[in-house]
């Protein structure tokens, strides 16, 4: 629930763990979701982001996936893409600044793009950056961030243990807005 309404796209994110494993990504799915991040904003537009890509039933769906840590691992193998979210710290005028928020934004520019084509997304911190490292050959100045599961919403039934399953249903919630903007002082609302 929103205070006043937001575009469709921000409205209809969430991050599910009920993929349907026999949904599949097409090709210029995973091309548009890519795209997407591509022309997402970066200081000095120095383009930090980059992506790892594995599609299920690949040898780089599998190897991203043997990086996620257990709990990530028990539901992600559902989803018809992994990726892992890289950001580029160095280029050819030295330090990238920011690196990690253009990656941010570059992997929310790829969320909301998954929302657009039908998709469901979650990204995950529960990775090993140094399993993907010696998985993919990363150079040094190439950072692991963030791990991203695509593909189709499932019943969250296929998740079984019913825990899982009552989170999936949960409702989603933020903080209100009072303890979220402030001005004047820190702690004095906004709105």
């Amino acid at each position: 629930m929103t205070s006043v309404p937001i575009a469709t796209l921000m409205a209809e994110r969430w991050s599910p763990r009920a993929y349907d494993s026999s949904a599949v990504v097409t090709p210029d799915q995973v091309r548009a979701l890519l795209e997407a991040a591509r022309w997402a904003p970066s200081f000095g537009n120095t383009q930090p982001a980059r992506y790892l890509v594995g599609v299920r039933g690949t040898p780089s769906f599998d190897a991203i996936l043997s990086t996620l840590n257990s709990g990530n691992q028990a539901w992600a193998h559902r989803a018809s893409l992994l990726l892992i979210g890289v950001m580029v710290t160095t280029n050819e005028k030295g330090s990238v600044p920011y690196a990690e928020y253009g990656l941010g934004l570059a992997s929310e520019n790829l969320v909301l793009q998954a929302v657009e084509l039908g998709l469901i997304a979650h990204q995950m911190a529960g990775f090993s950056p140094d399993a993907v490292r010696a998985a993919f050959s990363l150079p040094e100045d190439a950072v692991p961030k963030v791990a991203i599961a695509v593909g189709s919403a499932a019943s969250p039934d296929v998740l079984e243990e019913d825990w899982r399953i009552e989170r999936e249903k949960a409702d989603r919630v933020r903080l209100p807005l009072e303890e979220f903007a402030f001005t004047g002082k820190w702690g004095e609302p906004a709105l």
